[in-house]
């Protein structure tokens, strides 16, 4: 059973703690100010210090919600990525957030090669 708490779904809590963005597909439209207080209210109240945020179907990420991810390692939280798209995957290599995000894939097929 999931959590909704606006922008994010929080799939299941303790560590790590695992969100996803409500099989939006494109996160263009999302307040950035308001997903980062919903982030940090998550972190508060149960003490994340791993968060998996579970990107599956989602095709587009602008590249103020990758820095906002990458952020959290300022609150001590690390943050995982799973099931990026191919295209995701791709930005995440070029930008060597792959480095401070790590991604992994739970369906070995879904992983992009190379």
């Amino acid at each position: 059973m999931s959590l909704n708490r606006g922008i994010l779904e929080v799939y299941r809590t303790g560590e790590p703690t695992v969100v996803g963005f409500g099989g939006r597909e494109i996160l263009d439209q999302i307040d950035l100010s308001q997903c980062r207080a919903e982030i940090v209210a998550l972190v508060q109240s149960h003490q994340c210090k791993t968060l998996a945020f579970d990107l599956s179907g989602v095709k587009l990420i602008p590249s103020g919600m990758l820095g906002l991810l990458a952020s959290l390692r300022k609150l001590n939280v690390e943050v995982h990525l799973y099931n990026p798209s191919p295209d995701i995957a791709e930005v995440l290599q070029v930008t060597r957030l792959n480095e401070v995000m790590p991604v992994h894939y739970i369906d070995a097929e879904s992983e992009p090669e190379g």
